[in-house]
């Protein structure tokens, strides 16, 4: 047996968890107790101890945007890991895949289909041949900027005729698609990352940055670099300090803050960054005022420049609600570094927002095929029998609306997931060929067994992929009537685009979830964003959670931290005054107290704290719980056989595993049954212990006990949907670790608010019109 390099390299596979708080965040205080869970199970609202405060602000809490662990999430801008391609994480595989596998021909196809889009720049082609309605539009207007035929003023969102709808085909028979063999990683040319080390160290920078920026840029990369130092920004984890030492180096003189190659750069590097915390697009204002952090001295000029160069494209979102309402032309456009301010009427300025190519035309193409769906179904199916046969007033509606319209939205708690497997059932009595799809490995459990029958259930990855469930038909779409996508609030406005192009005409199309989660590890909000635009009919389930878990949930979930009656001791709090005591009663209830108490092996119970930096981060409880749990000298990379790891295939996918052995091929893991084995070079960056995980790594995913661990430094770090996930991942029981006094209650009674921009909700309204 091989044994991989020992130790642990920065770099991290993990989503980030670093949610937006609000400025102040809080909870009730803990009642006494020494951390063994047989004690009182009533949660206790009067506080003994505040946290020790540190860590959130220096860099190693949850907020430090460049911590190379925080790099998988939306939260988090600067991981080194960031950007890379999925095809990086792929492996040489046999005729099956594995779910993480699956994960990245998703993701891979998507990718392709985007960089081919980008190819197609180079020769006009007429709008609308390869896509629909305004997202060809979209990308026609772009390729007339780019050659020169139009301005860059003129680059903006406008009206645009309705998508042309296909016919709905006759159901053809499934031709299934085999599974297409993960590829090994594929760097770059040696010659090429050669030639672009010499460059970098010419300009002082580390030879190391050779193959990432040779992968992003290509094996003209040294050339690129000379011509335009600042392209360095493109690289993973390279900050605009660190590419203007780069640039001053080659450049010299010529070097200045203003250089349109140093502002167009920015303006797509802080794109780039708003993409990695979840936004599609940003406001022009509040690009110019970040660029001006930069010394950029006229900003303005820096977003028109980017503009006309194609770095990014320009929104005037709100233009068309002030033209006129029998077709006239909506007013001049506005320069893309300004905002309009209010009219003679007093009407309300026009939001200009910037945003990349790639998000812009995932938007339009989601925004395109929901509303393809809605019109392309068959409007008159009479499913009352079904719907009379269900199991409850809530499953019953849901089918009738189904029945009526081609997208549906469906909300709910964990509980409410029966309703959406009542649906599959109920239209696989019908003839229909019905199938859910959920984001992880536990989710198609749950809802296997929900309905009964494992041939129901799919992961979207699996599905995407052809691995799991019906294969294509004849033209190339999913061969399915029916889908329900649930966990939806994981669903990111890319793998969105991707689900829906590949849904035939007269698909029926159901999105559940509960929206009170945190939100994808992708940019976009698209469930919120359908739920907000109200652009099909909205099914709120009425089944509660039970339990005493399932009543705190609720009540977090409209703001209200209760105290509850747990005579099982389902939820135990556990006081705590700084993060060495938190991570000390963290260990005795893994390994001690939820085993003798709850009768929940260590094995069953997960951690969830607020960040992965930090005296009582992800790393410090991992580290601390591989000590008691299974220690070893880590000869395999820093693991043993039977390590607890989360695996990341992909940017924003964190599958649970645990180490089975090492070879020389790679680490080979156990994920939930299905084998998957990491390339010893991958290693590093793609797994991470995993008895401790981020509330953002757990969203989709249950475990019959949870340990929440809130120290001090986590304060920040909270807010309403960070407590509502982290609370209810916990199947039978949930012990709080409890050590940031009222912050908890605090994070809990502030309002959620809309912690991503995007346009997706303007352009459902606007379909809607």
């Amino acid at each position: 047996m091989t044994a991989l390099p020992r130790g642990e390299t920065s770099g991290s596979p993990a989503a980030d968890d670093a949610v937006v708080a609000p400025p102040s965040a809080a909870v009730p205080t803990p009642s006494a107790g020494d951390g063994d869970v047989s004690g009182s199970g009533e949660t206790s609202g009067d506080g003994e101890h505040s946290g020790d405060g540190s860590g959130s602000e220096n860099g190693n809490g949850p907020e430090d945007a460049d911590s190379p662990e925080d790099g998988k999430s939306p939260e988090d801008a600067d991981s080194p890991e960031d950007g890379k391609s999925p095809e990086d994480a792929a492996e040489a595989a046999p005729a099956a895949l594995s779910e993480a596998e699956a994960e990245l021909a998703a993701q891979r196809e998507l990718r392709e289909r985007i960089a081919k889009r980008k190819a197609e720049k180079e020769g006009p082609i007429a709008a609308g041949g390869k896509l629909s309605g305004r997202a060809a539009d979209l990308l026609a207007a772009v390729r007339a900027v780019e050659s020169g035929e139009q301005s860059a003023t003129s680059f903006f969102d406008s009206p645009a005729p309705a998508a042309p709808r296909r016919t709905a085909p006759t159901p053809a028979p499934a031709r299934p698609r085999a599974p297409e063999p993960a590829r090994a990683p594929q760097g770059a040319p040696p010659e090429a990352v050669a030639a672009t080390a010499a460059v970098l160290t010419g300009g002082g920078a580390p030879a190391a940055l050779a193959g990432p920026a040779a992968e992003v840029l290509g094996a003209q990369a040294a050339d690129v670099l000379r011509a335009d130092p600042w392209q360095l920004l493109t690289v993973p984890g390279v900050r605009p300090e660190q590419a203007d030492g780069f640039a001053r180096a080659l450049l010299g003189d010529e070097c200045g803050p203003d250089d349109e190659r140093r502002t167009a750069a920015l303006v797509g590097w802080l794109l780039e960054r708003a993409a990695l915390r979840g936004h599609t697009a940003l406001d022009a204002s509040a690009v110019r005022a970040a660029l001006a952090e930069h010394s950029v001295t006229d900003p303005d000029a820096a977003v028109q420049h980017a503009v006309a160069e194609g770095v990014v494209l320009v929104f005037q979102d709100g233009q068309e609600d002030q033209g006129g309402q029998d077709g006239q032309e909506s007013g001049p456009s506005t320069e893309p570094g300004e905002d309009t301010g209010p009219d003679a009427a007093g009407t309300e300025p026009v939001q200009v927002l910037l945003g990349l190519d790639r998000y812009a035309l995932a938007e339009e193409s989601l925004a395109d095929g929901l509303a393809r769906l809605v019109n392309a179904c068959e409007k008159d199916a009479d499913w009352t029998e079904a719907a009379s046969a269900a199991g409850s007033p809530s499953a019953a509606e849901l089918i009738r609306a189904v029945a009526a319209h081609g997208l549906v939205a469906h909300t709910g708690g964990e509980a409410a997931r029966v309703e959406p497997a009542a649906l599959i059932t109920a239209a696989r009595g019908l003839g229909l060929r019905a199938l859910g799809a959920v984001h992880s490995a536990d989710g198609r459990r749950r809802l296997a067994e929900a309905t009964g029958d494992p041939e129901t259930a799919v992961t979207l990855a699996g599905l995407l992929s052809g691995e799991q469930g019906p294969g294509r038909d004849e033209e190339g779409a999913i061969a399915i009537d029916l889908l329900v996508v649930l966990d939806a609030p994981q669903l990111d406005v890319e793998t969105a685009a991707n689900l829906v192009e590949s849904l035939a005409d007269g698909t029926r199309l159901v999105l559940s979830g509960d929206p009170g989660v945190l939100g994808s590890a992708g940019a976009g909000r698209v469930f919120a964003d359908v739920l907000a635009a109200r652009a099909c009919p909205q099914i709120v389930s009425r089944t509660p959670d039970p339990g005493p878990i399932g009543e705190l949930v609720s009540g977090i979930g409209i703001g209200e931290l209760n105290q509850v009656v747990a005579p099982g001791r389902e939820v135990v709090i556990v006081p705590v005054r700084d993060a060495g005591e938190a991570v000390h009663r963290t260990v005795q209830l893994v390994a001690d107290s939820v085993p003798r108490a709850i009768g929940v092996p260590s094995s069953d119970t997960q951690v969830i704290t607020v960040g992965h930096g930090g005296s009582a981060g992800t790393r410090a409880l991992n580290a601390a719980l591989k000590q008691r749990l299974n220690p070893g000298p880590g000869r395999f990379g820093g693991f043993d056989p039977g390590d607890r790891v989360v695996h990341v295939p992909a940017p924003g996918r964190a599958v649970p595993a645990v180490v089975v052995s090492a070879d020389a091929e790679g680490l080979r893991l156990d994920c939930a049954g299905t084998e998957v084995v990491v390339a010893q070079e991958r290693v590093a960056s793609c797994v991470r212990h995993g008895w401790a995980l981020s509330a953002h790594q757990a969203a989709g995913m249950r475990w019959p006990a949870v340990v929440v661990v809130l120290p001090g430094d986590a304060a920040q770090g909270l807010s309403r949907s960070w407590v509502y996930t982290a609370f209810s991942r916990g199947e039978r029981h949930l012990s709080v670790v409890h050590g940031v006094d009222q912050a908890l209650q605090r994070a809990v009674a502030q309002p959620p608010a809309q912690d991503r921009t995007t346009r997706l909700r303007t352009l459902l309204e606007t379909a809607a019109r």
